[in-house]
Protein backbone atom coordinates (compact mmCIF):
# COMPACT_ATOMS: atom_id res chain seq x y z
CA UNK A 1 0.00 0.00 0.00
CA UNK A 2 2.87 2.51 0.90
CA UNK A 3 4.47 1.96 -2.31
CA UNK A 4 1.58 2.45 -3.54
CA UNK A 5 0.97 5.84 -2.52
CA UNK A 6 4.11 6.79 -3.71
CA UNK A 7 3.95 5.91 -6.94
CA UNK A 8 0.82 7.64 -6.84
CA UNK A 9 2.48 10.84 -5.45
CA UNK A 10 5.50 10.81 -7.87
CA UNK A 11 3.21 10.63 -10.83
CA UNK A 12 1.24 13.71 -9.51
CA UNK A 13 3.97 15.59 -8.96
CA UNK A 14 5.59 14.71 -12.85
CA UNK A 15 2.37 15.55 -14.05
CA UNK A 16 1.74 18.95 -12.16
CA UNK A 17 5.23 20.24 -13.62
CA UNK A 18 4.82 19.40 -16.75
CA UNK A 19 1.23 21.38 -16.90
CA UNK A 20 3.27 24.30 -15.59
CA UNK A 21 5.99 23.57 -17.69
CA UNK A 22 3.67 23.24 -21.08
CA UNK A 23 4.41 25.25 -23.90
CA UNK A 24 1.61 28.19 -25.43
CA UNK A 25 0.69 26.81 -28.46
CA UNK A 26 1.59 30.09 -30.80
CA UNK A 27 -1.18 30.07 -33.34
CA UNK A 28 -4.08 28.83 -30.92
CA UNK A 29 -6.76 30.04 -33.51
CA UNK A 30 -5.36 26.92 -35.89
CA UNK A 31 -7.16 24.52 -33.09
CA UNK A 32 -10.76 25.85 -33.90
CA UNK A 33 -10.48 25.56 -37.34
CA UNK A 34 -12.91 22.83 -38.76
CA UNK A 35 -11.45 22.04 -41.83
CA UNK A 36 -7.55 20.53 -42.81
CA UNK A 37 -5.04 22.79 -43.15
CA UNK A 38 -4.26 21.86 -46.24
CA UNK A 39 -5.58 22.85 -49.79
CA UNK A 40 -9.16 20.83 -50.21
CA UNK A 41 -9.71 17.61 -52.14
CA UNK A 42 -9.64 18.05 -56.00
CA UNK A 43 -12.59 16.22 -57.96
CA UNK A 44 -10.27 13.78 -59.55
CA UNK A 45 -8.72 11.98 -57.26
CA UNK A 46 -7.43 9.40 -59.05
CA UNK A 47 -6.24 11.80 -61.56
CA UNK A 48 -4.13 13.42 -59.27
CA UNK A 49 -2.82 10.29 -57.70
CA UNK A 50 -1.92 9.53 -60.80
CA UNK A 51 0.10 12.63 -61.48
CA UNK A 52 1.58 12.86 -57.45
CA UNK A 53 3.05 9.26 -58.04
CA UNK A 54 4.31 9.40 -61.22
CA UNK A 55 6.39 12.36 -59.80
CA UNK A 56 7.54 10.55 -57.00
CA UNK A 57 9.05 7.70 -59.82
CA UNK A 58 5.99 5.65 -59.63
CA UNK A 59 4.87 4.42 -62.76
CA UNK A 60 0.64 4.81 -63.43
CA UNK A 61 -1.09 2.61 -65.56
CA UNK A 62 -4.09 2.66 -66.48
CA UNK A 63 -6.46 -0.26 -67.12
CA UNK A 64 -10.21 -0.63 -67.49
CA UNK A 65 -10.70 -3.89 -66.18
CA UNK A 66 -9.07 -6.77 -64.88
CA UNK A 67 -8.54 -8.46 -68.84
CA UNK A 68 -6.73 -4.80 -69.29
CA UNK A 69 -4.77 -5.77 -66.00
CA UNK A 70 -3.43 -9.12 -67.38
CA UNK A 71 -2.82 -7.63 -70.85
CA UNK A 72 -0.32 -4.64 -69.27
CA UNK A 73 0.98 -7.21 -66.88
CA UNK A 74 2.16 -9.63 -70.14
CA UNK A 75 3.73 -6.24 -71.57
CA UNK A 76 5.28 -5.78 -68.57
CA UNK A 77 6.53 -9.25 -68.44
CA UNK A 78 7.81 -9.19 -71.79
CA UNK A 79 9.28 -6.18 -71.91
CA UNK A 80 11.53 -6.97 -68.53
CA UNK A 81 11.60 -10.30 -68.79
CA UNK A 82 9.92 -11.33 -65.83
CA UNK A 83 9.79 -15.22 -65.21
CA UNK A 84 9.10 -15.77 -61.66
CA UNK A 85 6.38 -12.47 -60.46
CA UNK A 86 4.82 -13.98 -56.81
CA UNK A 87 1.35 -12.69 -55.68
CA UNK A 88 -0.33 -14.40 -52.61
CA UNK A 89 -3.64 -12.53 -53.35
CA UNK A 90 -6.53 -15.08 -53.26
CA UNK A 91 -8.24 -13.09 -55.82
CA UNK A 92 -5.53 -12.10 -58.39
CA UNK A 93 -3.93 -15.63 -57.73
CA UNK A 94 -7.04 -17.71 -58.81
CA UNK A 95 -7.75 -14.38 -61.98
CA UNK A 96 -3.94 -15.12 -63.10
CA UNK A 97 -4.43 -19.02 -62.95
CA UNK A 98 -7.60 -18.77 -65.33
CA UNK A 99 -5.93 -17.15 -67.57
CA UNK A 100 -2.86 -18.93 -67.69
CA UNK A 101 -0.41 -16.75 -67.08
CA UNK A 102 3.00 -18.55 -66.52
CA UNK A 103 5.36 -16.11 -65.08
CA UNK A 104 2.92 -15.64 -61.63
CA UNK A 105 3.74 -17.79 -58.77
CA UNK A 106 2.13 -18.76 -55.91
CA UNK A 107 4.22 -19.94 -52.48
CA UNK A 108 6.74 -18.57 -50.23
CA UNK A 109 10.07 -19.35 -52.34
CA UNK A 110 11.21 -15.71 -52.86
CA UNK A 111 14.90 -16.42 -54.06
CA UNK A 112 14.24 -16.16 -58.21
CA UNK A 113 11.73 -13.33 -57.56
CA UNK A 114 11.68 -10.69 -60.12
CA UNK A 115 8.92 -8.99 -59.05
CA UNK A 116 5.63 -9.09 -56.91
CA UNK A 117 2.01 -8.03 -57.13
CA UNK A 118 -0.36 -6.83 -54.28
CA UNK A 119 -3.02 -5.15 -53.29
CA UNK A 120 -3.51 -2.09 -51.37
CA UNK A 121 -5.85 -0.86 -48.38
CA UNK A 122 -5.65 2.60 -49.62
CA UNK A 123 -4.34 4.98 -52.11
CA UNK A 124 -3.90 8.37 -50.81
CA UNK A 125 -3.97 11.19 -53.62
CA UNK A 126 -2.47 14.09 -51.92
CA UNK A 127 1.07 12.38 -51.09
CA UNK A 128 0.67 9.93 -54.45
CA UNK A 129 1.68 7.31 -51.36
CA UNK A 130 0.05 3.51 -50.54
CA UNK A 131 -1.27 2.38 -47.34
CA UNK A 132 -0.49 -0.96 -47.63
CA UNK A 133 -1.36 -3.67 -44.51
CA UNK A 134 0.12 -7.18 -43.17
CA UNK A 135 -4.03 -8.27 -43.02
CA UNK A 136 -3.66 -8.71 -46.79
CA UNK A 137 -2.60 -11.97 -48.38
CA UNK A 138 1.10 -10.67 -49.20
CA UNK A 139 1.25 -9.79 -45.45
CA UNK A 140 4.85 -7.93 -44.27
CA UNK A 141 7.21 -8.86 -47.07
CA UNK A 142 6.20 -8.92 -51.16
CA UNK A 143 6.24 -5.35 -51.28
CA UNK A 144 9.31 -4.89 -49.51
CA UNK A 145 11.27 -7.62 -50.33
CA UNK A 146 11.01 -8.01 -53.86
CA UNK A 147 13.30 -5.34 -56.56
CA UNK A 148 9.65 -4.60 -58.36
CA UNK A 149 6.72 -4.08 -56.57
CA UNK A 150 3.44 -3.77 -58.99
CA UNK A 151 0.63 -2.53 -56.84
CA UNK A 152 -3.33 -3.08 -57.96
CA UNK A 153 -5.45 0.09 -57.55
CA UNK A 154 -9.11 0.09 -58.03
CA UNK A 155 -10.90 3.38 -58.05
CA UNK A 156 -12.85 3.19 -54.93
CA UNK A 157 -9.54 2.81 -53.39
CA UNK A 158 -8.23 5.98 -53.70
CA UNK A 159 -9.10 8.67 -50.58
CA UNK A 160 -7.55 12.36 -50.78
CA UNK A 161 -5.83 12.32 -47.28
CA UNK A 162 -3.86 10.39 -44.72
CA UNK A 163 -7.11 11.18 -42.44
CA UNK A 164 -9.36 9.77 -44.83
CA UNK A 165 -7.83 6.63 -44.88
CA UNK A 166 -6.69 6.14 -41.76
CA UNK A 167 -10.79 6.47 -40.99
CA UNK A 168 -11.81 4.06 -43.71
CA UNK A 169 -8.87 1.42 -42.32
CA UNK A 170 -10.57 2.08 -38.88
CA UNK A 171 -13.97 1.35 -40.15
CA UNK A 172 -12.84 -1.53 -41.70
CA UNK A 173 -11.41 -3.27 -39.33
CA UNK A 174 -12.72 -1.52 -35.69
CA UNK A 175 -10.69 -2.41 -32.51
CA UNK A 176 -9.06 -5.37 -34.65
CA UNK A 177 -5.69 -3.18 -36.66
CA UNK A 178 -3.62 -5.19 -39.05
CA UNK A 179 -0.02 -5.68 -36.77
CA UNK A 180 1.62 -3.38 -39.57
CA UNK A 181 0.38 -0.94 -41.65
CA UNK A 182 3.08 0.67 -44.28
CA UNK A 183 2.71 4.18 -46.13
CA UNK A 184 4.45 3.47 -49.20
CA UNK A 185 5.93 6.72 -51.35
CA UNK A 186 7.62 5.48 -54.36
CA UNK A 187 10.94 3.26 -54.86
CA UNK A 188 12.92 3.07 -51.83
CA UNK A 189 15.27 5.57 -52.03
CA UNK A 190 18.59 7.11 -49.18
CA UNK A 191 20.76 9.69 -49.29
CA UNK A 192 22.67 8.24 -46.37
CA UNK A 193 25.98 7.72 -48.21
CA UNK A 194 27.80 10.72 -48.62
CA UNK A 195 24.55 12.42 -49.57
CA UNK A 196 23.85 11.26 -52.46
CA UNK A 197 20.71 10.14 -53.92
CA UNK A 198 20.24 6.33 -54.22
CA UNK A 199 16.96 4.41 -55.37
CA UNK A 200 16.62 0.83 -54.27
CA UNK A 201 18.63 0.34 -51.87
CA UNK A 202 15.99 -0.58 -48.70
CA UNK A 203 13.47 -1.70 -50.82
CA UNK A 204 11.82 -2.24 -54.53
CA UNK A 205 13.38 -0.04 -57.10
CA UNK A 206 10.37 0.18 -59.18
CA UNK A 207 6.45 0.91 -58.41
CA UNK A 208 4.22 0.22 -60.59
CA UNK A 209 0.22 1.21 -59.90
CA UNK A 210 -2.02 -1.09 -62.03
CA UNK A 211 -5.08 1.39 -62.27
CA UNK A 212 -8.22 -0.80 -62.35
CA UNK A 213 -11.22 1.96 -63.34
CA UNK A 214 -13.99 0.05 -61.15
CA UNK A 215 -15.07 -0.70 -57.79
CA UNK A 216 -12.97 -3.94 -55.59
CA UNK A 217 -15.22 -7.21 -56.42
CA UNK A 218 -13.06 -7.76 -52.74
CA UNK A 219 -14.18 -5.88 -49.47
Amino acid sequence: MQLSNSRENILKKISTSLQKAAVKMPFPEVAKLNSSVFYPASDNIDEYFAIEFTSLGGKFIYCANEEEMVQQLEILADAKNWKHVHCNEPFFTNYFIEHNLPFTKIGSNFTEMDASITNCEMAIARLGSLLISSASGSGRVLNVYCPIHVCVVYANQIVWDIQDATNAITNKYGSNLPSMINLTTGPSRTADIEKTLVVGVHGPKEVFVLFIDKEAPYA
